[in-house]
């Protein structure tokens, strides 16, 4: 077995021991008579294999161009990369099939949401010992790829949230762009007697609520003394559930759904004039109101400090893991290191790329933000992510119950602060129900 899989300290050990999954954990890495050294095997090339769903649409640097220059400049470590064509789900299900009949992928797109659940359920390498030389490369966004004490893989995208806003809205009704959540919520209450919104409130995605309180300093989960810690309406929480209430009480913040029509309709007629977005939705929301007056008005800035600094929240993104039967980890993590540093040739497949480094703004996208440098911003915004915010496992469980709550807080026969302890309650539950042990 190569070394480093099973890390050393209790914690990553009973999470998997309490699934009962330590069988199958203690021969991910294949019979050590069939494994070879991590030198490679003799004089032949370490073969890794990488299963995405990235894009690879027009215009785009596509994936198998970037893995062709990496194969041209490293024979010794041979890598084919495969396009999956579906969703998310369907690809967890495919990972978890073919893990099972020993023909899985050596590295795998992840989800930041779905890597505790792989790793629990002892799909993932831990590979903290061939991680930590290529930390410094990335963002707050490394910490998404940990559980516990253990390092499943590389990040490769993020969602930190920004704000975006009509800055000629803006200098219209002589508004400045709040630096903190008590100027946000002033300034909402001056546009509101305009008419206008400069923001949305997203209370039923549990993403969302997740990504608002991580930007106040909360901390949802962590694994201390071989148990789950589940602090998710804690008091940093509530920080930013106060600062959405003040607003929703005001009726200054819209509760339109991100993906619904009424949004869009919102931003074309110049209703809604800001919003906190995850950065990712910067094409999304130029292509909602191309075509329309909003074209070059628009602006992209940090988010307003909740009181915890120039901090950010995580909304979406994904890693690349290193998965179990993979015989050449520490080569496959030279190439995830190698490849999620390929900014340029990432940021065309409409990534905001997770390795620190300078980005190019496509110039569509400059054009709609009115000639801005917007993935410069962008890439300030991962500087700030969380650095010690992550998801637990089976964190969708939590969406039935946040959704309900949200819908409350929306129409106001709840308020935000219960859609904090509806999450709460959703998620020990959820814990509880996969059988890993939670602190109480």
């Amino acid at each position: 077995m190569t070394k480093g899989f099973i890390s050393k300290k209790p914690t990553v050990a009973l999470l998997i021991g309490t699934l009962a999954l330590t069988a199958t954990a203690l021969t991910a890495c294949g019979s050590d008579k069939d494994a070879p050294t991590q030198s490679g095997a003799g004089d032949a090339a370490a073969e890794i294999t990488y299963l995405h769903r990235l894009p690879d649409g027009d215009e785009m640097t596509k994936v198998n161009e970037i893995v062709d220059r990496w194969n041209s400049e490293h024979p010794e470590i041979h890598v084919k990369a495969t396009k999956f064509d579906g969703v998310s789900s369907a690809m967890i299900k495919k990972l978890e099939t073919d893990i099972a009949a020993d023909a899985g992928p050596c590295l795998a797109q992840l989800g930041y949401s779905e890597v505790p659940e792989m790793f629990v359920k002892g799909l993932t390498q831990d590979v903290s010992q061939y991680a930590e030389k290529y930390k410094d490369n990335y963002s707050g966004a490394y910490s998404m790829m940990k559980v516990g004490d253990a390092v499943v893989g590389l990040p490769q995208d993020t969602g930190p949230l920004v704000y975006f806003y009509n800055k000629a809205q803006f200098d219209k009704l002589g508004l400045t762009v709040p630096k903190t959540m008590d100027e946000f919520v002033q300034t909402a209450a001056k546009a509101k007697e305009s008419d206008k919104y400069i923001a949305n409130f997203g209370g039923t995605d549990p993403y969302f609520i997740s990504s608002m309180a991580a930007a106040a300093g909360a901390v949802w989960y962590q694994v201390k003394d071989d148990q789950w810690v589940v602090d998710v309406n804690g008091e940093k929480s509530m920080v930013a559930a106060k600062y959405w209430q003040d607003m929703l009480d005001a009726g200054s913040a819209l509760t339109l759904g991100r993906s619904s029509e009424a949004f869009g309709k919102a931003l074309n007629d110049q209703t809604l004039i800001g919003t906190i977005a995850p950065a990712w939705e910067t094409p999304l929301l130029q292509d909602l109101m191309t075509g329309s007056e909003n074209e070059g008005q628009w602006a992209v800035a940090q988010i307003p400090d909740f009181g915890a600094g120039e901090m950010t929240g995580p909304d979406g993104g994904s890693g690349v893991a290193v998965m179990k039967g993979c015989k050449y980890p520490e080569q496959a993590m030279e190439f995830n290191n190698w490849f999620n540093t390929q900014i340029d040739d990432l940021t065309t497949q409409g990534l905001v790329v997770a390795a620190k480094g300078q980005t190019k703004t496509p110039e569509s996208v400059k054009k709609f933000y009115g000639g801005e440098d917007v993935f410069a911003v962008l890439s300030e915004a991962n500087e700030h992510l969380a650095p010690d915010f992550s998801y637990m496992p089976y964190f969708s469980a939590i969406s039935s119950a946040v959704a309900e709550a949200g819908s409350a807080a929306n129409d106001g026969s709840g308020t935000v602060a219960q859609i904090y302890d509806a999450a709460q309650t959703a998620s020990v539950q959820a814990l509880e129900d996969a059988k890993l042990p939670v602190a109480k």
